[in-house]
């Protein structure tokens, strides 16, 4: 009877448990809500080629080699083709890498079939990429992080591909290539690397491997400043007619690159290679979860998969890099990371990032101050492993105060303090410390393009400067940069209520025209892609108090915003930065990310909510045009994430976000250290768009802003929403 008894028991529970695992709900995939052609048409600059998260490698189409538009080699609206390159970057302002071309054909008398596709047969998904030209190739493609990986099914067995080592994505230059060795090794295998010089100058080192051997190689005629060969390759195909191909690079080697194939893609399974890449993202994706209607859930998914694509980890397989000295290292932990857009994505992504991707931050820290061992200061854009020194500021700086901030502690504390001091008084590339500090601003008539911007975005510098060596009990540096940190007070002009620009006598520059945006490449002056009224709440981000006082207080500070959202633009033009314009805020560009925010700090802070749901609404949206301005890198991405989430760091180097206003009924951060931290939005509809209030774990908030602390021990945030 015992034994029948527990014979029972255990057959009772083994039912149970199996009704558990039935009721269990199945993982999501979010790959699904995940729209990769989002930002691809007009100026988003995005692309739809696969790529893994923080990956080296970015297969896909290139419509064009140079031109504005096309500075990730891509544009939706585009048909024609070039052929597919294995590199390039999301979102930026300027055109580079889009190395390696293929472009696969069929025997066919009519060239042009070869160079353009049937539009309805291009699909995209996390980790994929297809669509079939008109000489009825089918390309598909995929990657790992270091390996690009192409099928191409065609429509005979004998086909046809165009290997192209000349091609490039370029700016400002009609040569690229400064040399090359390349090497046929087998029928099977060819191997070289390519010295370019583009935004950065650089050096790149590839094999590629077909799984069917060519019958036929054809090297054809260099053009004029071409330094690197083009191939014509034919392949006998047996009656799958299909090609595999991969292509494999590093920045160190040859060896480098094979290692990298052996490692991440031994094999010739892409459907494996496919089904690994989706699993990887929906690890990145799910890191938030959210409920939202179908478009919300598309663009908010998408924005992260925006977000996670860069910087790139350049370090090779075994830890191996090339540095910004062309020196060969060993990067601690495998991580050196590229493609580093500080200027933009200090502001938003990066703090985002420190909540869902911590496991990033070190390696990105480190890579900074390896950076500054190899060049003397710390890196202003990356790319490559090699500084463009493309915009202003010293924005690093800021990075590494938000780690250290943030509790990260995998990087030497005292060497950044370090680095962070050389940087700021050692002069550099856009960084002119003896006349900044000798006029306590940048003058005009020395310094003839950006005067103004330089002297306030170099201000934020300096306050993080004295905030990191106050922490670390270095007071007197302490003391010298929270002076300089004051310096933007030296421009600012009491009856314009602006900063102005000022010559080496005390001038202001005169005619002045606040609402005229100037940019370095098309229309110098004192303001980096923007205007004086723009420029004028970039001290803010670390001394809204300060810019209080400059005003005259609260009334005033909170007048200066209502102006600031309703002056009109004066013929807005989206190559100075003004584009997708609420007054006179440019969304389309950086500076203004934190702007909306300030209202937190005014009289009327439900104006900000009111504007926060409009630049969501108005401005991003789930078609192709639907990313209005550069996604640089992630930081549009990034803002719209934060902002969907109701808060947004105006100091994205301190521990605060700043309250605003939800956009999503429900969101659930699955935190990396186990943790989970949720967000409601209660009785939030298309009329309640309104936070009347917050409880952080219960308890109402009477602060507008959580600290990353509170976020990361877990808990919840729960607004109330209304309609007034």
């Amino acid at each position: 009877m015992q034994y029948l008894r527990k014979l029972i028991t255990v057959s009772v529970c083994i039912a149970l448990l199996s009704c558990e695992v039935k009721a269990q709900k199945p993982q999501t995939d979010y790959t699904q809500f995940v729209n990769t052609f989002i930002g691809t048409d007009g100026t988003g600059h995005t692309f739809p080629g696969p790529s893994m998260p923080f990956g080296m490698v970015q297969p896909g189409p290139d419509n064009r080699e140079d031109g504005w538009n096309y500075t990730s080699g891509y544009q939706y609206h585009d048909s024609v083709i070039m052929g597919f390159s294995q590199t390039r970057f999301s979102g930026t302002g300027i055109s580079e890498m889009g190395d390696i071309l293929m472009l696969p054909f069929s025997e066919t008398s009519d060239i042009t079939l070869r160079n353009t596709y049937f539009k309805n047969s291009e699909k995209a998904s996390t980790g994929y990429y297809t669509l079939t030209k008109k000489d009825m190739v089918k390309v598909e493609l995929t990657c790992s992080e270091r390996v690009a990986f192409h099928r191409y099914t065609y429509p005979q067995q004998q086909g046809f591909l165009l290997v192209n080592l000349q091609h490039g994505l370029r700016f400002l230059t009609d040569s690229l290539v400064l040399e090359s060795k390349v090497r046929i090794e087998d029928k099977n295998t060819i191997s070289g690397y390519c010295h370019t010089k583009n935004w950065v100058e650089r050096k790149y080192f590839f094999v590629i491997k077909f799984d069917t051997p060519f019958t036929k190689s054809e090297l054809l005629a260099k053009g004029q400043k071409e330094n690197a060969p083009k191939y014509i390759l034919s392949f006998d195909l047996d009656n799958r007619k299909v090609l595999l191909l991969k292509i494999a690079l590093s920045t160190l080697d040859i060896e480098g690159a094979k290692l990298n194939m052996k490692t991440e893609i031994p094999g010739w399974d892409f459907e494996q290679v496919k089904i690994n890449a989706k699993k990887t993202w929906n690890d990145y994706l799910g890191r938030i979860d959210i409920e939202a209607e179908p478009k919300q859930k598309e663009i908010f998914y998408t924005s992260l998969y925006h977000l996670f694509l860069q910087p790139s980890n350049i370090a090779d397989v075994d830890g191996k890099y090339r540095g910004a000295d062309d020196n060969i290292a060993q990067a601690p932990k495998n991580e050196y990371y590229s493609t580093l857009s500080i200027w933009d994505i200090y502001r938003g992504a990066f703090p985002l990032m420190q909540i869902i991707a911590p496991e990033r931050i070190n390696g990105i820290i480190n890579t900074m101050l390896l950076h500054h061992k190899a060049a003397g200061f710390l890196p202003i854009w990356t790319a490559w492993g090699q500084d463009n020194f493309c915009m202003i500021g010293n924005h690093a700086i800021p990075m590494i105060l938000s780690a250290y901030n943030k509790g990260f502690t995998g990087f030497d504390k005292n060497e950044a303090l370090k680095s962070m001091i050389e940087t700021s008084t050692q002069s550099h590339i856009n960084s002119d410390w003896e006349l900044y500090n000798k006029h306590g601003y940048y003058p005009f008539d020395k310094l003839d393009n950006e005067a103004v911007s330089r002297t306030l975005e170099s201000g934020y510098d300096d306050w993080c400067v004295a905030e990191m060596a106050s922490k670390l009990g270095d007071k007197s540096t302490a003391e010298i940069f929270r002076k300089r940190a004051n310096y933007n007070k030296n421009l600012y002009d009491t009856s314009m209520k602006l900063f102005r620009g000022k010559d080496t006598k005390g001038n202001w520059r005169s005619p002045f025209g606040p609402l005229a945006a100037t940019s370095p490449m098309n229309n110098p002056g004192d303001y980096t892609e923007a205007n004086a009224w723009q420029y004028f709440w970039t001290p803010a981000q670390y001394d809204v108090d300060g810019m209080k006082k400059l005003l005259g207080g609260t009334d005033d500070f909170t007048k200066q915003l209502n102006d600031f959202f309703t002056i009109e633009a004066q013929n807005p033009n989206k190559f100075l930065g003004q584009e997708a314009m609420i007054g006179q805020y440019a969304h389309g560009n950086e500076p203004g990310h934190h702007i909306v925010y300030l209202y937190a700090f005014s009289n009327t802070p439900k104006t900000g909510q009111k504007y926060i749901h409009r630049i969501i609404n108005q401005f991003h949206n789930n078609t192709p045009s639907g990313m209005i301005g550069n996604d640089d890198c992630g930081q549009m991405s990034a803002w719209y994430i934060l902002s969907s989430l109701g808060f947004y760091p105006v100091n994205p180097a301190n521990n605060e976000f700043i309250l605003g206003a939800p956009q999503l009924k429900k969101a659930r951060l699955n935190l990396k250290n186990g943790k989970v931290f949720e967000i409601k939005a209660k009785s939030i509809s298309s009329k309640n768009i309104y936070s009347d209030k917050a409880f952080l774990n219960g308890k109402m908030l009477d602060k507008p802003f959580i600290t990353f602390e509170q976020i990361m021990n877990g808990g919840s945030l729960d607004f109330e929403m209304g309609e007034k």
